[in-house]
């Protein structure tokens, strides 16, 4: 009997070496190599494919199959309008943010909805399932729940139940009796991974699976895993609060710049219809320096945050800078043009920003509204709480286009706002009662807000 031939997998990266090093030079982690047995690669034809002929792209016939719905609208924005027959869909998340809440709510909708789904659990039992489907208010006779984790006695059930949605929480927990590596190696998450994806094609079921997220905010397991699924979802939020934003990072059928925003409550997860209001419903912006409104672009959808500036005299030699929800470096680049070009004196200032609701901001439109909140700050002047301000800022001063600007003036109409100064540019929308102000450079905004 001839010895299994082992090797040292990362367990980020899942690069393979055949010696164990300290660093990984795939990833450049340290301590990340675990002894495996090394894997064969599994060549040939896959089963349940049949071999073709090329042919002209235009020959090809459109996938006859429609969108299923979720039963949730918000999941539906981020997927692109439903879930694709076939799709294999990875949601990852930092351990107890709601992920199976989600999955278990969203398998209820599809049963009701007279479709089969099978809840293939490696975590939990079926009673603990009961438990939560019971809080959830989750009871169709189309749901099946399947305690398992080998992946061959799974494919041998979906087989014969037939399902239209599976899912499998999770995949770190899966393995195949093939592989001696433990459930949640390189090998195993790789290779099982491989197997649902050939499942979901050959079969034409949309399969969600559930990932773990390691401490530096990554799905666990080798990075070729979200280069083999269809869509990729990451469920962020934090513990203590109780909003929840579902982001696309990849999708191959749809855009990935939509967000889906939840609120976690004692009866499960509800959607939020109106995500600015949410966010702005604790705003005291009114009489208090240091804040301000900011129209923001996720997708298709504005959102109104508030930016909250704080800038104090330094107690130490050197100043701190601490930002929560935008870019450190962004908020080091605004302070340097303020200070440059409108004289504001903030080298030996502490400097604190940060985005209520625990919201992140990526987008330069919110340059403006940083940069506003820090010298209303720094002058203790309160601004207008029915204004709202929007533009990218330049290192020379002037206040660049944003894109979207006739969504963002309207979110902010129909919140009630009666102020925005936005960048000045051509074709701007009338909203109303809403007085838009334009402003060239960051002095005539500066005029326009104080």
């Amino acid at each position: 009997m001839t010895a299994k031939k082992t090797g040292y997998y990362c367990q980020q990266c899942g690069h393979f070496t055949s010696r164990w090093m300290g660093r990984c030079s795939g990833c450049g982690g340290w301590n990340t190599y675990v002894e495996e047995v090394a894997v064969p690669a599994r060549h040939g034809r896959a089963s349940g494919h049949r071999e073709e002929d090329p042919r002209p792209l235009i020959e090809v016939p459109l996938m006859d199959g429609e969108r299923r719905s979720t039963g949730m609208a918000e999941l539906n924005r981020v997927l692109g309008g439903g879930v694709v027959p076939g799709s294999l869909i990875l949601l990852g998340g930092d351990p107890g943010i709601g992920k199976s809440t989600l999955l278990l709510q969203v398998a209820g909708a599809v049963g009701s909805a007279g479709h089969r789904v099978l809840y293939v659990s490696g975590e939990e039992s079926p009673h603990q399932l009961k438990l939560r489907a019971e809080r959830l208010g989750v009871n169709s006779t189309e749901l099946y729940v399947y305690p398992q984790t080998n992946l061959e006695t799974v494919e041998e059930q979906l087989a014969r139940v037939n399902p239209s949605l599976v899912v499998v929480d999770s995949i770190q927990t899966m393995f195949l009796s093939d592989i001696s590596s433990a459930p949640g190696s390189v090998s195993q998450v790789r290779e099982c991974t491989a197997r649902l994806m050939q499942l979901a094609k050959k079969q034409s079921v949309s399969i969600f699976v559930v990932g773990h997220v390691t401490k530096e905010g990554m799905i666990a397991g080798p990075r070729v895993m979200e280069h083999m699924v269809d869509v990729v979802l990451y469920f962020e939020g934090e513990r203590h609060q109780t909003f929840r934003i579902l982001r696309g990072v990849k999708n191959r059928f749809g855009s990935t710049n939509e967000i889906g925003v939840f609120e976690m409550s004692g009866t499960g997860l509800r959607e939020v219809a109106n995500p600015s209001s949410f966010f702005l419903m604790d705003h005291v912006c009114r009489n208090v320096a240091g804040t301000v409104v900011v129209p923001t672009l996720e997708g298709t959808r504005p959102l109104l945050v508030e930016i909250q500036g704080l800038v104090c005299p330094t107690s130490f030699g050197t100043p701190r800078r601490m930002t929560a929800g935008v870019d450190h470096n962004r908020v080091a680049l605004i302070m340097a043009v303020l200070e440059k070009r409108l004289g504001l004196m903030l080298g030996n200032c502490d400097a604190y920003v940060n985005v209520v609701g625990g919201v992140r901001i990526d987008e330069p439109a919110a340059d403006l509204g940083i940069a506003v909140a820090l010298a209303s700050s720094f002058r203790d002047r309160a601004i207008d709480g029915s204004m709202v301000v929007m533009g990218e800022l330049g290192l020379t001063g002037e206040i660049r286009p944003v894109t979207a600007v006739d969504k963002r003036i309207r979110e902010a109409a129909q919140l009630g706002f009666g102020c925005c100064i936005v960048p000045r540019q051509k074709g701007l929308p009338k909203a109303g009662e809403l007085d838009i102000k334009e402003a060239a450079t960051l002095a005539e905004a500066f005029d326009l807000v104080f």
